[in-house]
């Protein structure tokens, strides 16, 4: 049986963290203890001022297979299975769920580098994604259907506000698998690569982010998040956004119209991610 780690976590001095999902004998699936795990490296993640973008992925091949029906199995309860993911509190802010973080709204920027398997709750665990860099080989599905296990980890939130109601159906009642090309097509996937790649893609994308204010980058972030989920109105949806974006204004709107001034970022150049 293997000693290493289940997750491994990386972090560079730009401010990209990496969680890596490392359980090669359950194909990353997640038992009670990794959930804690990856919950408690993705609330440090958050509360870490020097890290900015979250990169979550899954070594061996596979993204994660989802929750590890082994321990399910052979737990006394259901409470004994979902660890402190069992029940839902009220009023507490930042709660465990069975898979670990599925029930955040991270407040920073994640990119899911998804290979080979991405199912059941690595389905929900890749949901978590602001972006989803999909290998040709990816595989996506309910594959809990046959099992009769639910999706309590935001499966059937996250999913038909990503890819729409009728897709997010399809998927969630026949359980079928869709692979990466088929995901980039609805949404579920961003971008496809070849074999291998995902990681180095997704590292690509975190460094283009770190060269944009970002300040202004997560207040446009958390207005779309809010828009798709929180607010009951388009005209309380505008309001959130522009409330919140003229913040910024002052603080990196004005010095980023000073260097477009100045020629900077003319023609719709970016560089090397940095305007």
């Amino acid at each position: 049986m293997s000693t290493d780690p289940p997750i491994q976590i990386s972090q560079t001095p730009t401010g990209i963290t990496t969680i890596t999902l490392n359980r090669p004998n359950r194909r990353n699936a997640v038992d009670p203890a990794t959930a804690k795990l990856i919950y408690e490296a993705v609330t440090a993640f958050e509360d870490d001022t020097t890290q900015k973008v979250l990169i979550l992925y899954g070594a061996h091949g596979t993204f994660c297979a989802g929750f590890d029906l082994h321990s399910l199995a052979s737990s006394p309860s259901t409470s004994a299975a979902l660890a402190g993911g069992e029940t839902f509190k009220d009023g507490v802010d930042r709660q465990i769920g069975p898979m670990g973080p599925s029930r955040l709204t991270i407040k920073k920027p994640v990119i899911a580098a998804v290979s080979g398997y991405a199912v059941a709750g690595g389905l929900e665990l890749s949901l978590l994604g602001d972006i989803r860099i999909a290998e040709e080989d990816a595989t996506f599905g309910v594959f809990c259907r046959r099992f009769g296990v639910p999706l309590i980890d935001g499966g059937t939130v996250r999913l038909q506000a990503i890819v729409g109601l009728g897709r997010a159906l399809d998927m969630t009642l026949t359980g079928r698998p869709v692979d990466a090309n088929e995901a980039l097509s609805m949404g579920l996937a961003n971008r496809v690569v070849p074999k291998g790649k995902a990681l180095e893609e997704a590292e690509k994308i975190a460094n283009q982010l770190l060269g944009f204010p970002q300040e202004c980058m997560n207040v446009d972030r958390r207005s779309a998040y809010n828009a798709a989920y929180n607010a009951k109105s388009f005209e309380e949806a505008m309001k959130f956004e522009f409330e919140n974006g003229v913040k910024v204004i002052s603080e990196e709107s004005v010095s980023g119209a000073k260097r477009f001034s100045s020629g900077v970022g003319r023609h719709g150049q970016f560089g090397e991610g940095k305007l």
